[in-house]
């Protein structure tokens, strides 16, 4: 990304593109920068991670202050865009008011608004339920409305399929990219042929979550984007993968009494996360 290109323009450039912009899911500035360094052009703040990494489950237990936050951390670790998970708002349209505004000031890209009951809970478990769907589309009308910079990235995520099934869910994206939303979000179809149906019924580009092991069948990228998708979110990619490999160290040196040995330096890890340019900025300091 150029110096003279925003964060929110550059994820704007994505859409307009013609491949799938696939965005694994960070929680923390070391998620985040390994996402970049992998050559990612999109980082997503799963909201999943981020209620895991702080002792909770993802069920809407986490304030607009905190994920805001943490979204800021991920923005300022790396240089791709990041699109964050934004819950229901936290409230009514005077606190969207206020969630579009604290995200946007952090430099986040864009982020998701959804139209669950609050407290909500993960898009992959049961028991959700949902607002009507004018309280949904008088949200979003005000998050258009509250953002500074039209670049920001407006994506409306709707958890109708599992109350109300597909053609209520498809009638709400449409109606949220109606009243001015950038993205449609269809949470959580489960079978393959609502999958496909989603970008052909919807006015608009579409974002499909990929969850392993969650209601959406679907693992393939290449099937993702032939069937229309412009973004594909991956939450928990790195959450799974992180926690089974934290298992299997710790369990071996339980059993073992010995620390592994290889692997990346502690010297590696602070040159990832950026130690050369400190280094620098110390050095020109003297």
């Amino acid at each position: 990304m150029s110096n003279s290109m925003t964060p929110a323009r550059a994820f704007r450039r994505l859409l307009e593109g013609t491949d799938l912009a696939v965005a694994p899911g960070a929680y923390d500035g070391i998620t985040a920068r390994l996402i970049e360094q992998a050559g990612f052009p999109l980082v997503y703040m799963t909201g999943a991670g981020t209620s895991v990494a702080r002792g909770y489950p993802d069920y809407g237990l986490l304030t607009l202050t905190e994920m805001a936050d943490n979204a800021g951390i991920l923005a300022r670790s790396v240089s791709v865009p990041v699109l964050a998970d934004a819950d229901t708002g936290y409230g009514n349209e005077l606190n969207v008011t206020r969630t579009v505004r604290e995200f946007e000031s952090r430099g986040v890209a864009g982020i998701h608004l959804e139209d669950q009951v609050s407290p909500k809970r993960c898009g992959h478990l049961d028991g959700k339920d949902v607002v009507p769907r004018d309280a949904f589309v008088s949200k979003i009308r005000a998050a258009v409305a509250a953002r500074s910079n039209a670049d920001f990235v407006l994506v409306a995520r709707t958890d109708a399929v599992a109350v109300h099934g597909l053609d209520d869910a498809i009638d709400r994206a449409n109606a949220a990219l109606d009243a001015g939303a950038d993205v449609a979000f269809v949470e959580a179809p489960t079978q393959l042929d609502d999958i496909a149906a989603i970008p052909r019924r919807v006015r608009g580009p579409c974002l499909l979550n990929v969850v392993g092991g969650g209601k959406t069948p679907i693992s393939d990228l290449r099937d993702v984007e032939s069937m229309g998708y412009r973004i594909a979110i991956l939450p928990v990619l790195l959450l799974g993968a992180v926690m089974q490999a934290g298992d299997a160290v710790l369990q071996g040196v339980k059993t073992s009494r010995r620390t592994p040995t290889g692997g990346a330096s502690i010297r590696e890890v602070f040159r990832r996360l950026g130690s050369d340019e400190w280094d620098t900025i110390g050095r020109a300091s003297e």
